[in-house]
C-alpha cells in the first residue's frame, strides 16, 4: 500500500519491486532496482526516508524517523534483513544489516559494513567503514575490508536485484 501523508506521496522508481503487502507512507524515495518485501513498513510521515539503488528491505522490517530530527538514509546495494528496525539512522553503500537488528537514531553505519543478526546499535553510534559489529549493545568485532567479505555483501544485494526482476515479471503476468 502506497499512501500520501500531508500531501507528500512516495516516489518510487519504476524498476522497483514493492510487494503488495508492504506499506510505504509519505516522504519516501526509493531508487532504481530496489525492493520492499512482504509486510515491510516504511513510514516517511515524521521525516524523509531515502533508499538508494539496488537496495532491499526484507520482510517485516520497519524504517521510521524521529520527528523534526532524523530520517533514514540508505545507500546503494544495502541489504536489510528480515525484521530489522532502522530508526532515524544512516546506512552507507554496500552494507548488510542482519536479521532482527535494531539501528537507532543518529547512528551512522559506514560503507561496506556488516551488522550481525540480532545486533542493537545504540543512538549516536558512528561505525567506521568496512566494520563488523555484533551484540547487544553492538560492539566492533573486526575490520572486513578484505575482498571476500566485500564480495559476500554485494552478493546479497545482487541476489535481491535478481529477485526483484523475477517478481516484477511474475506480477505482470498475473
Amino acid at each position: 500500500m502506497l499512501r500520501s501523508y500531508q500531501g507528500i506521496a512516495p516516489r518510487i522508481h519504476e524498476s522497483c519491486y514493492i510487494d503488495e503487502s508492504a506499506q510505504i507512507i509519505g516522504d519516501v524515495e526509493i531508487g532504481e532496482n530496489s525492493s520492499v518485501w512482504m509486510n515491510a513498513v516504511i513510514r516517511g510521515d515524521v521525516f524523509a526516508i531515502r533508499i538508494g539503488k539496488n537496495s532491499n528491505v526484507q520482510d517485516c522490517s520497519v524504517l521510521h524517523g524521529m520527528r523534526h530530527k532524523y530520517g533514514v538514509i540508505m545507500g546503494d546495494f544495502v541489504t536489510v534483513g528480515h525484521s530489522v528496525t532502522l530508526h532515524g539512522c544512516t546506512v552507507g553503500d554496500r552494507c548488510l544489516i542482519g536479521m532482527g537488528s535494531v539501528v537507532l537514531n543518529n547512528a551512522k553505519i559506514g560503507e561496506g559494513s556488516i551488522i550481525a543478526a540480532g545486533t542493537v546499535i545504540p543512538e549516536g553510534t558512528v561505525i567506521e567503514p568496512f566494520s563488523l559489529w555484533m551484540g547487544v549493545p553492538g560492539k566492533f568485532k573486526k575490520k572486513i575490508d578484505d575482498e571476500e567479505s566485500q564480495k559476500t555483501i554485494l552478493m546479497y544485494g545482487k541476489n535481491y536485484v535478481d529477485y526483484t526482476e523475477q517478481y516484477r515479471k511474475e506480477y505482470r503476468s498475473v
